[in-house]
């Protein structure tokens, strides 16, 4: 694995879920791990695939312009500007559109295979985005899903 932690790099573990993430609630964002041996407490970490699932679903959680302050303001994305908004079409793709353009600026992603949103089966206010993303030069093929609710909080 010292290959995707050179091409993906590691980071902190933020998220629990990497394949349905669409909780990004604050002063629970560490995650832990026990060390082998020593049973003593550690911060937990991922690598490879992992890194980058968690960067993408951290991309899509975070409102454009939060991270400003920081120095990044484009880093982010649109889909909390539909909190609030029918789930219809006209909403769905417009989830679509800014979903895309938050992939877009990953620069890890080589190509997006697809992008589908749809609306949850159970939950008339929540929409499922599905994503596949070609990753890195191994053309590594990452899939994920993301819940929105579009009453706000968590899906």
């Amino acid at each position: 694995m010292e290959f995707d932690r050179r091409r993906w790099g590691e980071d902190l573990q933020l998220l629990r879920n990497l394949e349905r993430q669409s909780d990004h609630r604050r002063n629970r964002d560490l995650a832990v791990r026990r060390r082998p041996g020593t049973g003593e407490t550690d911060l937990a970490t991922l690598d490879g695939a992992d890194n980058l699932r968690q960067a993408l679903l951290l991309r899509l959680l975070t409102p454009v312009g939060e991270l400003a302050a920081l120095g990044h303001p484009s880093y982010g994305s649109r889909l909390f500007e539909l909190i609030g908004e029918r789930n219809t079409e006209r909403t769905r793709n417009r989830a679509k559109l800014y979903t895309l353009q938050a992939l877009a600026a990953e620069p890890r992603i080589q190509e997006v295979r697809l992008v589908q949103v749809t609306p949850n089966p159970s939950d008339r206010t929540r929409i499922d985005i599905r994503v596949a993303v070609v990753a890195g030069e191994a053309e590594t093929l990452l899939n994920l899903v993301f819940p929105f609710s579009l009453e706000g909080g968590t899906a």
